[in-house]
């Protein structure tokens, strides 16, 4: 797999937020070495968010958002302004491009705000160092003042490139030490034999192994575990030829019930999905929904909400098999609404509970954003995988990471 095949929700999102003519576009194309950006000196020349993914060392893969201005006007400028938003709620670090001239705008102290009330690492910066009289040193001297706590600001030109490689310095400083995240945790360690059962079935295409099992398996490799994968037909074959049980045994969740019920007695016992419910999320609040769950009432009303956008297909997880699940369990008045992508709403008052896939697809930062609008709106929030293994009545016997 090559840098650019790196999915996006494996990578480390930094946000360029800033007024229009700020230097947000410049900073980017300085920062990757490249014309990622169009740049102008005509206000709003960016119109929509512009993602450029590279690697940056000390971090790994990560993603650039260059983003319109926040001070944007206009129908269309409106537009823009949600889509700057969007990249606010999935950043793990934003850089705030102070406009070069002029006091701090209440824009700029509002968006400062905002990023510091979602502990978002802030990085900020005063750009044109090249033609500012003083260098930027009065503007940077006012930001100081205002944000103490914040680091040392920024002065750089994207122009002769003064202050770049600093900055990256900075961002990985501001980041690496989230970035030392485990899908597997504690679960297992080099030696440890571990065994993966993978259903190809259609939401496997021929030939692919679907994100969370790639992930998966290259963790465990990096680790220097001894793994050996099965489809869920041959499980029990692969039980039988191995010389010892397995000390961890991970799962598509929709044969949970099945690997668990011939599964041997000291083997611990997981699946991708609830992996990435700690990987991704909140998992202590996740436990608490899926327990939630079990004694909702029969018109309840449920939402399903999948990080992927596609065709739904026969017997689709979200749409089919985990759906026929809680009818089975609560009773067929329950109401069900699936949302998809970005498609995730942001008033929640209303639902009994929220199901989330395992987010594969999203970064961290974005699966906690809406994990704090549950929080907000007091609504249960759970995980496709801990809500299957509750309704299969093994939830107590599963192995969670951080649970």
């Amino acid at each position: 797999m090559s840098l650019q095949d790196t999915p996006r929700g494996s990578r480390v999102h930094i946000g360029l937020f800033g007024e229009r003519n700020s230097g947000k576009s410049s900073l980017l194309n300085a920062l990757t070495g490249q014309q990622v950006a169009v740049v102008s000196a005509t206000p709003g020349t960016t119109t929509d968010t512009v993602y450029k993914a590279m690697e940056i060392a000390g971090l790994g893969p990560v993603v650039f958002m260059d983003t319109a201005g926040f001070d944007d006007e206009g129908s269309l400028g409106e537009k823009r302004l949600i889509k700057t938003h969007e990249a606010k709620r999935v950043a793990d670090a934003a850089i705030v491009l102070f406009s070069p001239e002029g006091a701090v705008s209440q824009r700029e102290r509002e968006w400062v705000a905002a990023l510091q009330k979602a502990a978002t690492p802030i990085i900020p910066v005063v750009s044109k160092k090249d033609i500012l009289s003083d260098g930027g040193a009065a503007k940077a001297k006012e930001i100081s003042t205002l944000w103490p706590t914040l680091p040392r600001v920024w002065r750089v030109s994207s122009l002769t490139g003064e202050g770049v490689e600093a900055l990256r310095d900075a961002l990985v400083a501001a980041l690496s030490e989230d970035n030392e995240a485990s899908i597997t945790g504690n679960l297992c360690a080099a030696g440890d034999m571990v065994l993966l059962v993978m259903p190809q079935d259609i939401q496997a295409p021929k030939g692919r192994l679907i994100l969370p099992q790639v992930q998966t398996l290259r963790e465990l490799l990096d680790k220097k575990c001894l793994v050996t994968c099965s489809t869920a037909d041959n499980y029990l074959a692969t039980l039988k030829a191995l010389q010892t049980p397995p000390k961890l045994i991970i799962t598509d969740s929709q044969v949970f019930r099945m690997v668990y019920e011939n599964k041997p007695e000291k083997s611990l016992l997981t699946s991708f999905s609830v992996l990435l419910a700690g990987f991704k999320g909140d998992i202590k609040y996740f436990l608490a929904g899926a327990e939630k769950m079990l004694c909702l009432s029969p018109t309840a009303k449920i939402l399903i909400a999948e990080a992927c956008t596609h065709r739904p297909l026969e017997e689709d997880i979200g749409r089919v098999k985990l759906p026929r699940m809680l009818k089975n369990h609560l009773g067929e008045q329950i109401s069900l609404q699936v949302v998809s992508g970005q498609d995730f709403p942001q008033e929640l008052t209303g639902y009994d509970l929220i199901i989330h896939c395992g987010a594969c697809m999203f970064n961290r930062r974005y699966v906690l954003n809406r994990v704090g609008l549950a929080k907000a709106a007091q609504v249960p929030m759970t995980n496709y995988g801990l809500a299957i293994a509750a309704l299969s009545g093994i939830l107590d016997k599963v192995a969670i990471v951080g649970g």
